[in-house]
């Protein structure tokens, strides 16, 4: 499929599924450049009058420049949270009850690995993104290295500047170079510059409370890991104090009070996170912070069963990442929402699919832009074959399927994905 450059250009499918409404069968979304500028059903054929009453009063329907036939069209795919720097740790490190041992992990593997060695994980992390069809993503990075790798590719992205930081030093130095990063990363058309301060149990209360002031005073966006371990709540003791300890970076002074200490600060802001919040009250108020939900990775930590249906149902923003390749299988959005499908067959699919699109771009930042198939935002979408035609439930076709995109458009153009590979090409 060749879309033309200087004209409206229109396809239709078996079902073209907005993100934010119901689906289209047979519909027809039409582009313009880099815009959709409608999505419409396939007019009925006109109906011929009886034989001496008069011509045909309705005009011939308009045919679509491209029909993909058994194939299913969604929303460009958003993974609200991962870590790229840590896509060649798949298999590697596999995730156990013991948290500690896990991060110990983690630990040792970014002292372990040299510049050369991140930049090409960034890499493969974001193409594996794109392969699985996934248009905008937030990514945690360490120094905010993942930025210049990001710029290159057909996606778009918020980069969360990583701090870390629970003494009255490391918090200054924190502070201080991620203030130089952001002024030295103004926004882009595709990029947005962030702040994440790491978990409530590695990062000074300052260091939160300065995020949520530079988010409120100039709209950065901020995410942070909250309640991703209950050993969270049993701080200034437990394995976390004794993990500090003894890298020597533990000040039990600089700690915040409580995890709700945190929320308060994030829930009147605009494009700020909560990720995991594996293990929050259910009477939890998020306020305007969206809460990030990590389904395979949650499961394969073997934590409690995630409260993500009660808050979604109370009217928060829920929205799902995959994490990292140190803890997930692959960075595949619809897989997450078929594990999802899987352990909780009762779960709409309409949640299902604006948990991955319009509730990600929304937690993001970016709703006015991408997330869904409306009129006026970016033509971002991917083309998924249709390979249950009879199902009676076109998102339990989509979620029951094992399908993965044959075709990812990013502003109006094909990413150019090459199946050899199962890899998007860089269009840079």
């Amino acid at each position: 499929m060749q879309p033309p450059h200087d004209r409206p250009w229109s396809l239709t499918a078996r079902w073209i599924f907005p993100g934010d409404a119901p689906p289209v069968e047979r519909g027809v979304l039409t582009i313009q450049g880099e815009r959709i500028v409608a999505l419409e059903r396939i007019p009925s054929p006109p109906t011929p009058l009886p034989p001496g009453r008069g011509e045909l009063k309705q005009a011939a329907a308009r045919q679509p420049d491209f029909d993909l036939g058994d194939t299913a069209v969604i929303p460009g795919l958003v993974n609200a949270h991962t870590h790229l720097d840590l896509s060649n740790l798949a298999g590697k490190l596999p995730p156990s009850p013991d948290f500690i041992k896990w991060l110990r992990g983690i630990g040792a593997h970014r002292r372990q690995e040299t510049a050369e060695q991140t930049a090409a994980a960034i890499e493969t992390g974001i193409r594996q993104s794109l392969a699985h069809g996934v248009t905008l993503l937030g990514d945690i990075a360490v120094g905010g290295r993942s930025w210049e790798t990001l710029a290159r590719f057909p996606l778009r992205a918020v980069v969360f500047f990583e701090m870390l930081g629970l003494t009255v030093d490391r918090a200054a130095l924190a502070l201080d170079t991620a203030d130089h990063w952001l002024k030295d990363h103004p926004a882009t058309t595709t990029l947005r510059a962030g702040l994440s301060p790491h978990a409530p149990y590695s990062v000074r209360a300052s260091i939160f409370e300065e995020a949520a002031q530079r988010n409120r005073q100039s709209g950065i966006p901020v995410c942070t890991h909250l309640g991703e371990s209950c050993a969270e709540f049993v701080l200034p003791d437990g394995p976390f104090a004794e993990f500090l300890r003894e890298v020597g970076v533990y000040d039990p002074q600089g700690l915040v009070p409580n995890l709700e200490t945190i929320v308060s600060l994030y829930r009147k802001g605009k494009g700020t996170s909560l990720v995991h919040a594996n293990y929050l009250d259910a009477g939890t108020d998020f306020g305007n912070a969206a809460v990030i939900y990590c389904p395979r990775t949650h499961a394969a930590f073997g934590h409690w069963p995630h409260l993500f249906r009660h808050w979604y149902a109370g009217g928060v923003t829920v929205a799902v990442g995959t994490d990292s390749l140190a803890s997930n299988p692959d960075l595949s959005i619809l897989g997450e929402l078929r594990f999802l499908h899987e352990r909780y067959p009762d779960l709409w699919g309409d949640m299902l699919l604006r948990m991955a699109t319009i509730n990600g771009a929304r937690a993001l930042g970016w709703e006015h832009e991408t997330g869904s198939l409306a009129p006026g935002k970016s033509a971002d979408f991917v083309c998924l074959p249709w390979s249950m035609p009879t199902h009676a439930d076109p998102f339990l076709a989509l979620l029951e399927s094992k399908a993965v995109p044959t075709n990812v458009y990013f502003r109006g153009l094909q990413t150019l994905l090459d199946r050899s590979e199962t890899k998007p090409l860089e269009i840079s």
